[in-house]
């Protein structure tokens, strides 16, 4: 950062009077039918995917990918062998042919990839959960105010054929007082399907580690905190951070909830004993809006597949299973067919591609071209982060805890 950069973020507070002052780099101006050129910050499973699902899309184009680990860099390079690799995020943000970079890395670093990819000029799509805790959800909302980039937070429901089903259902006359809802997510899987095994160049001089640890507290260097990062709080949130956000975030946006007044979790691990994180777990969320959210999840049943909400109300019931199936049940119906089991043939994924991740990729394009808000932007990719993050610290200190408004911080 120059001298004069450094001293106007400094005397006129931070990302969004430098945008307002014309600091930022500027992206260049996109046409309804320009062609983007993206770039991958995060090369591991789920960042591949959401590679390839966005060159799915018309007129996007893979120029660029940053990780710290070699082998994922041969791995998108087997993939596009023209495109040009880093093993510094900060390199591929400085690199003036990106249009936009997808975020993919561990939950711990997408605050410390977001913010300097919005401060250089870049739209971001963010994965889930959006940020790792409230103080990184603030920092990245900070970066993003007046600074003109577009966002899309990776809670791919938002982009599906369900939002329509839903909102045709949500009415007064159908659904009457709604004062529950009820969600889950069931796999019967050891480890929710996460465990990978460690290749044999997972070692320094392949993988930075330091860049991993990032503001983290410090370990030495130890592949299986890598590679199998999710077991470990230091960078994850377990399953509350990879499926309840998707819940969460689809449901706040169709009912607009607000962040809860106060989040129950219990819960415990009794089948994973290398995880930190449960596989058995219970969350309560007393909302301000009179709804009582509760989302339920275990890793040694599939009784209900990879996740199913229902929605009360005193005229009716709204039920979803999966991302795209939605029912309603009238009082006088009384009943639905089943909801059992996952889709036939269909395990447990911990990258989750699917049609409606494409979906969610073009709304993202679309949104770059015409400048419009996405179908996840940041504020409720902040809403529902906080919530994730409220529900992680009522498990770990084993109490309730609420939010304060005001102060926006979690007590």
């Amino acid at each position: 950062m120059s001298t004069r950069r450094a001293f106007m973020q400094k005397a006129l507070g931070g990302s969004a009077a430098l945008a307002a002052y014309g600091l930022f780099p500027s992206s260049r101006v996109l046409g309804a039918n320009d062609r983007i050129r993206i770039g991958l910050i995060g090369a591991g499973g789920r960042g591949t995917q959401i590679f390839k699902a966005a060159l799915k899309c018309p007129n996007v184009e893979g120029v660029a990918v940053a990780d710290i680990y070699t082998r994922r860099l041969d791995a998108v390079k087997e993939l596009i062998p023209t495109i040009t690799t880093y093993r510094d995020f900060r390199k591929l943000l400085d690199d003036k042919s990106v249009d936009a970079v997808l975020i993919a890395t561990p939950q711990h670093l997408h605050a410390l990839n977001f913010v300097p990819a919005i401060q250089a000029g870049k739209d971001v799509y963010q994965e889930k959960n959006m940020a790792f805790n409230a103080d990184h959800a603030k920092r990245m909302r900070k970066a993003l105010a007046g600074s003109g980039r577009v966002v899309q937070v990776g809670i791919q429901s938002t982009s599906s054929t369900a939002v329509a089903k839903v909102r045709e259902y949500l009415q007064p006359e159908s659904m009457g007082v709604i004062t529950q809802l009820r969600t889950s997510h069931y796999r019967n899987t050891p480890y929710g399907g996460w465990k990978r095994s460690i290749p044999p160049d997972c070692d320094p001089q392949h993988l930075d580690w330091k860049a991993f640890e990032g503001e983290a507290k410090e370990y030495p260097f130890d592949p299986n905190r890598f590679i199998n990062w999710r077991f470990f709080w230091e960078y994850s949130g377990g399953n509350v951070y990879e499926n309840m956000v998707h819940q969460v975030g689809f449901w706040y946006k169709l009912l607009d909830l607000k962040i809860p007044q106060k989040v129950t979790m219990v819960g415990a691990n009794y089948l994973s004993p290398e995880m930190q994180v449960p596989d058995t777990m219970d969350v309560s969320m007393i909302q301000r809006e009179k709804i009582l959210f509760t989302w339920n999840s275990m890793f040694g049943n599939n009784i209900l597949g990879g996740g199913s909400d229902e929605v009360l109300g005193n005229k009716g019931t709204i039920l979803r299973i999966g991302e795209s199936d939605v029912r309603y049940i009238s009082p006088e119906k009384k009943s639905a067919a089943p909801m059992v089991g996952e889709a036939p043939g269909k395990g447990p994924d911990i990258v989750g591609m699917s049609d409606t991740t494409v979906l969610h990729m073009q709304n993202f394009f679309d949104c770059m071209r015409s400048r419009k808000e996405t179908n996840c932007p940041l504020g409720l990719g902040f809403r529902a982060a906080v919530t994730c993050r409220m529900a992680v610290e009522s498990y770990r200190q084993g109490r309730t805890v609420q939010w304060d408004e005001q102060k926006e911080e979690i007590m």
